[in-house]
C-alpha cells in the first residue's frame, strides 16, 4: 500500500517583509513619479572634447531658460560665463558631458501611476 502524501502547507511571508516590501514599491514609485529631471549650470563656452562642459555656479544659469541662449556674465575679473541648464549629464567632478539644453528632451523619468507624456 502506498503511503499518504503529506501536503505542505504554503510558505507565508511574515507581516514584517510584506510591509517593507510593500513600502519600498511606494517610495519608488513616489520619487519618480514627476521628478524634474537632473541639472547642472555649465559654460556653453567651455566644451572641451574629452571633458564635456565646465560646471559653473548655478546664478550664471539664473537668467537662462531652456528654449534660449544664456545671458553671458562676468565674474570678478574673470573671462564671460555664458551659462545655461544642462539636463540628464553624465558629471565627472566639474565637468559634465553625454546632456541635452533641452529640457524636453531629457529622459523621462515616469513612474508606477503616472499619467501624461512627454512633449516631442
Amino acid at each position: 500500500m502506498e503511503e499518504p502524501r503529506i501536503r505542505k502547507a504554503p510558505r507565508r511571508l511574515r507581516s514584517s517583509t510584506v510591509i517593507l516590501g510593500g513600502m519600498g514599491a511606494l517610495a519608488a514609485a513616489l520619487t519618480s513619479c514627476g521628478s524634474e529631471p537632473d541639472k547642472r549650470c555649465v559654460d556653453r563656452n567651455s566644451y572641451d572634447a574629452v571633458n564635456g562642459y565646465r560646471v559653473v555656479d548655478s546664478s550664471a544659469c539664473k537668467n537662462s531658460s531652456s528654449t534660449s541662449a544664456g545671458k553671458g556674465k562676468k565674474s570678478r575679473g574673470q573671462k564671460s560665463v555664458d551659462g545655461e541648464w544642462y539636463y540628464d549629464s553624465d558629471v565627472s567632478g566639474r565637468w559634465a558631458d553625454y546632456g541635452t539644453f533641452d529640457k524636453s528632451k531629457a529622459a523621462d523619468r515616469g513612474g508606477f501611476g503616472c499619467s501624461g507624456s512627454s512633449g516631442g
